[in-house]
């Protein structure tokens, strides 16, 4: 982090602490703030733009509308080149990936019908019918492939889902084709993590990241303002980055019992509920209720599956606008237990189990849940 970019966070710092808000010398802080907006947004579109030419390819086709020269099959590299450098062996590896991305967003928050909608701002580049360019969807219609070889998932994501959510598996055909020149959100979705799993060999695609990345791209493309809503796949994109690169811990298997790593996290959640609640706590520990039982979902995918998408994102934009938002985290987690302490302590192993892992929203209602997560963080004292 620069001297300049610290120095900015410190003044918002120093602002925003004051018990009263000077919002004249706020606005003044964010409108200088905002005249780099419009020349970084459009750096990183163009980057976007950049990424999907690269990236969104099959070997042997031209593609001679952007400039980029034919690159034609040879002796030296086909479909059975062994060689690891093949652009061949690459694509067919990509394919395993893309197969278990598609798997995830066509079924992407099936309560909710937005994602198979048709996005009124398509990809040009992808889907104008004069360039060569083929949709991920047909690549993966053209592709076939063991299903064992893309069960790239992590314990416990999607081995007990929410009411709210299904876990059924739709064939490919589950969706109709959109008219020429529409794709539906899902797709768009589908792209943002194909390009983040082939920028990030090391994590690529863990099954769980399109509940990451669904919630932020709806609120992109449901903007009201045209303007945001055309670039929401781009936007989507680096800031689902961004957010990766706090949580992507959660993801990686081989960090799981690091200081680092989810099982520390869901500890922690133990070890919150012993000071806020020791009676519950203890009834947990009795009934051999283990955090990775229902807490791995919670804190891997930030409630995500837990709540209807509205909700979500109501969590979301307190969680993500606290200093602390990790920790805040925790609160919640505790906050979500608490609520529903009378039936924890009244039920058996298997009542106590059905209510973790398909929570009971009160009255259909986040705001008790943050209100007592505040409640609980506020009663912490300052370290």
């Amino acid at each position: 982090m620069s001297s300049l970019h610290k120095t900015k966070i410190a003044e918002f710092q120093s602002i925003l602490s004051e018990p009263l808000i000077n919002l004249s010398v706020l606005r003044k802080l964010c409108f200088n703030d905002r005249t780099l907006w419009d020349s970084v947004l459009a750096k990183q579109r163009d980057t976007y733009s950049h990424f999907l030419k690269e990236m969104i390819i099959q070997p042997g086709i031209a593609k001679v509308k952007f400039g980029i020269s034919r690159e034609d099959v040879t002796l030296e590299d086909h479909p059975l080149n062994p060689n690891p450098d093949s652009r061949w062996n690459t694509y067919f590896k990509d394919n395993e990936v893309l197969l278990q991305i598609d798997k995830d967003v066509r079924r992407l928050c099936p309560d909710f019908s937005f994602f198979i909608k048709a996005t009124d701002y398509p990809c040009l580049l992808i889907m104008d019918p004069e360039n060569e360019y083929e949709t991920l969807r047909k690549r993966v219609e053209q592709t076939t492939l063991k299903s064992q070889t893309v069960a790239r998932n992590r314990s416990g994501l999607t081995n007990v889902s929410s009411p709210l959510k299904t876990s059924t598996s739709y064939p490919l055909n589950e969706y109709e084709p959109l008219p020429s020149g529409c794709e539906a959100h899902w797709e768009v979705v589908e792209r943002i993590l194909f390009i983040y799993a082939k920028l990030n060999p090391g994590i690529a695609y863990v099954q769980g990241m399109n509940e990451i990345v669904g919630p932020v791209y709806y609120t992109f493309a449901t903007n009201p303002n045209s303007a945001w809503k055309e670039h929401a796949e781009a936007d989507t994109f680096f800031c689902f980055t961004n957010l990766m690169a706090e949580i992507r811990d959660n993801f990686i298997k081989s960090l799981d019992d690091s200081q680092c790593g989810i099982t520390s996290k869901m500890e922690k959640v133990y070890a919150t509920l012993k000071e806020d609640d020791e009676e519950l706590y203890l009834k947990l520990q009795e009934q051999n209720i283990k955090p990775q039982f229902f807490a791995f979902r919670w804190l891997t995918l930030l409630f995500s599956q837990e709540f209807v998408l509205p909700d979500v994102i109501r969590i979301w934009d307190s969680l993500f606008a606290d200093e602390e938002r990790f920790d805040f985290l925790l609160n919640v987690s505790c906050a979500m237990l608490i609520l529903i302490r009378d039936q924890l302590l009244a039920g058996d192993f298997t009542v106590n189990m059905r209510l973790l892992q398909d929570y009971p929203l009160s009255d259909g209602d986040v705001l008790p849940i943050l209100k007592k997560a505040k409640e609980l963080r506020d009663s912490k004292p300052n370290l």
